[in-house]
């Protein structure tokens, strides 16, 4: 039988505007230290403790990745798994080049890639852990799996999640199949939303299996693709910034899993 393996894949790239000016453009939220001895980078990648991984994969600012490599090395996980972006073009050209990267390096298998964002703070991360070893079998058998946060108030900061049915052969009712990915509601539709009990917060976690996720990136989205392999081409090691400024950008959202 062969053995799934589990690649977190840590999307550290944002600016952390929105806590200026704690969080500068120069040292975003991230790499700092909010709450206790550790950075958001590094708790987020401590987070997987106890999950059976491979090294993280960190996609970062091209200005950032010494930050990133002296914040791994602390962990003692400093490997040469980080993707620089020159510009920031959105998370599906990034997940996208995390997916090739992958199939290059697990040539024996098709790898689950758990793709997680840098700045979370979760509270209760056994359930998180809890979380992903529930979602791992769906995804091992080829769905995008994304994550909902159940909303405890209806805030108008974030996308939604309107669930479906239930995914067939699921053994409990917390996995569903996505009906509509919704962007950031007004208050009213969000009141009516956390009201209705069939939405989430997206949280913008993702766990598929690499190869499944180009699949449909080639099927929606080649140009992302297409763009993505022309930076990987004659790259020997992922330490280094081979992503240039005109690769097409987009949300994961708008494209492989608008389409489930």
């Amino acid at each position: 039988m062969r053995q799934t393996k589990l690649y977190p894949v840590v999307m550290a790239g944002g600016s952390g505007s929105r806590l200026w000016p704690l969080s500068r453009v120069l040292y975003p939220k991230q790499f700092l230290c909010l709450k206790g001895d550790l950075t958001m980078l590094q708790t987020t990648i401590c987070r997987l403790n106890g999950v059976e991984c491979e090294s993280p994969v960190v996609i970062c600012n091209e200005q950032h990745r010494f930050i990133v490599a002296e914040q791994l090395r602390q962990l003692n996980k400093l490997t040469e798994n980080i993707i620089l972006e020159p510009a920031g073009r959105n998370t599906a050209p990034a997940i996208a080049l995390a997916a090739l990267a992958a199939t290059r390096q697990h040539t024996d298998c098709d790898p689950l890639m758990l793709v997680l964002a840098a700045d979370h703070a979760i509270a209760n991360e056994e359930a998180f852990r809890d979380a992903v070893r529930g979602a791992m079998p769906y995804a091992d058998a080829g769905k995008l799996v994304t994550f909902g946060i159940v909303p405890d108030l209806p805030e108008t900061c974030y996308g939604y999640i309107r669930r479906g049915d239930v995914v067939p052969g699921a053994t409990d009712a917390v996995a569903f199949e996505v009906a509509q990915f919704v962007e950031k509601p007004g208050l009213e539709t969000a009141q009516a939303y956390v009201a209705s009990g069939d939405y989430y917060w997206n949280s913008g976690m993702f766990l598929f299996r690499a190869g499944r996720y180009l699949e449909e990136l080639k099927k929606f989205r080649p140009d992302i693709l297409a763009a993505c392999e022309q930076a990987m081409r004659g790259v020997d090691r992922i330490l280094t910034s081979f992503v240039w400024m005109k690769r097409p950008s987009s949300p994961v959202r708008k494209s492989p899993l608008t389409t489930r």
